[in-house]
C-alpha cells in the first residue's frame, strides 16, 4: 500500500508532455482542477475522462502506474462516497431506515463526487510524474514572483512545497522499510481491534519522525556548504523560455475551457443530448 502512493514521484520519458514548460503544465493542471467542479452531466464527465486519457497517452506514463495510485486513497473515495450517498437530500427515496436516507438523487451526487476526486488525483500525480523537482521549483517560484512587492517570499515557499513534494516519496520508502524491520520481529499491524491497530504504529512513527528530522537536519547542511542563501542573487543556469509547443498547450487549454463551459450550458439549458 505504501508504494503504491505516485504523488511525488517523477517518471522519466521522452514525451511532449515531459518536454513542456513547468510553467505552463502548472497553470494548466490549476485549470483542470477548477473545472472539475464545473462539470455537470454525463456527456462533460465523458469528455474530461477522454481528454485526460488522451494527455495520458501522450505523456507516455504508463496507465497502470497512475492508476496503481488510487489504492492508497480507496478508503477516503469509500468514506467520500457513503457520506454524499446518505446525506444528500431528494425525492426519489430508494431506501430509508432510521435516519439514514438513500435517494436517487444522492446515489447520483456521491458517484459524481467519487468521480471528480479520482480524475482529481489522477490529474495532480500527471504534474508531479511528468515535471522534474527543480522545474516545479523554478515555475511556483515565477508564477509567485509578482506577489514579491507585498512581501511574499515566493523563493521560499516555492522551495518548501517542492522539498514536501520531493520527500513524499523518500518517506514512504522509509516508512516501508520500518514496518519490514518490525514485522521482521514480530509486530502485527493487520489484526486486532482498531485501536490495537493505532496503538501498533507508534513503533513506526517514532523511528520515522527520527529518521524525517535527520534527514531535514543533512539537507539543510548540505544546502548551506553550498552556500545557498535564499532566493536573493540567485541564478539559473536553464532560463525557462516559451516555446511554440508551449502555446499550442495553452490553445489547446482555451479549447478545454470553452467546450466545458459549452456543455455545462447545454445541460443548464435542457437540451435532451446534454442532460
Amino acid at each position: 500500500m505504501i508504494r503504491d502512493i505516485t504523488l511525488g514521484q517523477y517518471y522519466p520519458a521522452d514525451s511532449p508532455i515531459h518536454g513542456l514548460d513547468a510553467r505552463i503544465k502548472l497553470l494548466l493542471t490549476f485549470i483542470y482542477i477548477v473545472t472539475l467542479f464545473f462539470v455537470n452531466g454525463l456527456v462533460g464527465y465523458v469528455f474530461v475522462i477522454l481528454s485526460l486519457a488522451a494527455v495520458i497517452r501522450v505523456s507516455r506514463v504508463p496507465l497502470r502506474f497512475m492508476l496503481r495510485g488510487l489504492k492508497s486513497i480507496v478508503l477516503i473515495i469509500i468514506f467520500t462516497g457513503l457520506i454524499n450517498l446518505f446525506m444528500t437530500p431528494g425525492e426519489r427515496v430508494i431506501f430509508q431506515w432510521g435516519f439514514l436516507t438513500l435517494t436517487m438523487e444522492g446515489v447520483l451526487f456521491a458517484f459524481q463526487m467519487c468521480l471528480r476526486l479520482v480524475l482529481l488525483i489522477i490529474g495532480s500525480s500527471l504534474l508531479t510524474l511528468t515535471t522534474t523537482p527543480i522545474q516545479l521549483t523554478d515555475a511556483i517560484e515565477t508564477i509567485l514572483k509578482p506577489f514579491a512587492r507585498f512581501g511574499v517570499p515566493a523563493h521560499e515557499i516555492a522551495m518548501v512545497m517542492t522539498i514536501a513534494l520531493r520527500f513524499i516519496p523518500t518517506l514512504l520508502d522509509e516508512t516501508d522499510k520500518i514496518m519490514k524491520a518490525q514485522q521482521a520481529r514480530g509486530a502485527d499491524f493487520d489484526s486486532g481491534s482498531l485501536m490495537e491497530r493505532a496503538k501498533s504504529l507508534i513503533p513506526i512513527l517514532v523511528p520515522l519522525f527520527i529518521s524525517a528530522f535527520r534527514r531535514a537536519d543533512e539537507l539543510a547542511t548540505a544546502m548551506e556548504s553550498r552556500c545557498y542563501r535564499g532566493g536573493e542573487g540567485r541564478t539559473k543556469m536553464y532560463v525557462a523560455k516559451m516555446k511554440r509547443k508551449d502555446y499550442q498547450a495553452v490553445l489547446l487549454g482555451v479549447v478545454y475551457i470553452a467546450c466545458i463551459f459549452a456543455l455545462r450550458y447545454a445541460v443548464s439549458a435542457g437540451i435532451p443530448f446534454f442532460v
